[in-house]
């Protein structure tokens, strides 16, 4: 991929975690079921992807061995559950619940990165998942899974924890250095998976003027944002990119206040800023 200048890079990354904290106002403009709101976004950004891999960026698809391709066929799994969790949240509850619960994959990555990779676990790590803990409790109302807004909190989780897994794997998986090729492949192997339960579970069908967003949601929060994102990388270091990514929720948050007229309640909003201070600070460090 050609590289850009640095100050080209900034602006790519902060646009690529706009579109990405964009995603998240989908899950109330959709009425759909999630699974429809995934299969669409990974449906239509596979699509995307492989015309930017055949004709733009020249990125080599369709070179890799068997043990590979079920590495992306794994990758494809976790993500379509990690996003039809993560819509799921914003569904029960709000776009606020649903982006900071998402928040706490580093909190699962930190446990289950020295289980995976044999490496010590350090205190400071501990700490910092203990704060992610206490934000979670504030954002969570209370442990009655009749209140949707806990389980909407607790959906959100399960979309950090699927993310926390993914993260492991891609780097399980990280020789496969041409990100566009193992994008392609993580969007339409979770198109494929998520056949299944759409056939076979009853749930909300989309309407044709639900199509316009999800091809948004597809072309432009997921194979625009990713490409803009790695293009990024070949100008900033990987470090300013944790920070900036970081910064998901808040764009996500600013974003449902302004389009949608929501605003998150206090614990929320304070939980949200330990939750995402400490992720901010665990990046930089």
């Amino acid at each position: 991929m050609k590289s850009v200048s640095k100050n080209k890079g900034i602006a790519h990354i902060h646009m690529a975690v706009l579109l990405f904290g964009c995603a998240g106002l989908f899950g109330k403009v959709l009425s759909c079921s999630p699974f429809y709101i995934v299969l669409g976004r990974t449906f239509f950004g596979s699509i995307a992807l492989f015309v930017y891999a055949r004709w733009f960026s020249k990125t080599v698809l369709f070179a890799f061995g068997k043990k590979e391709y079920l590495l992306f066929i794994l990758q494809g799994i976790l993500l379509a559950v990690h996003w039809w969790s993560f819509f799921l949240s914003i569904q029960m509850s709000s776009a606020a619940v649903g982006l900071v619960t998402f928040s706490t994959f580093p909190l699962f990555v930190t446990f289950l990165e020295p289980l995976v990779f044999k490496e010590e676990l350090k205190a400071k790590d501990i700490f910092m998942a203990g704060a992610v803990f206490i934000g979670i409790l504030l954002v969570i109302p209370e442990f009655d899974l009749s209140n949707t807004i806990t389980k909407g909190a607790f959906s959100g989780i399960l979309s950090g924890f699927t993310f926390a897994l993914l993260t492991l794997v891609n780097r399980r998986n990280a020789r496969i250095s041409d990100a566009i090729a193992v994008a392609f492949y993580q969007n339409l192997f979770a198109a494929l998976f998520l056949v299944l339960p759409i056939l076979t579970l009853p749930m909300t069908s989309p309407q044709l003027t639900d199509l316009p967003y999800l091809l948004f949601l597809g072309v432009f929060c997921t194979a625009l944002a990713h490409t803009l994102f790695i293009s990024s990388l070949t100008a900033i270091r990987a470090q300013t990119a944790a920070v900036i990514a970081g910064l998901e929720p808040v764009y996500g948050i600013l974003l449902a206040f302004i389009c949608l007229n929501e605003m998150p309640g206090i614990r929320t909003l304070v939980g949200g800023v330990i939750i995402i201070g400490t992720t901010l600070v665990a990046s930089r460090k």
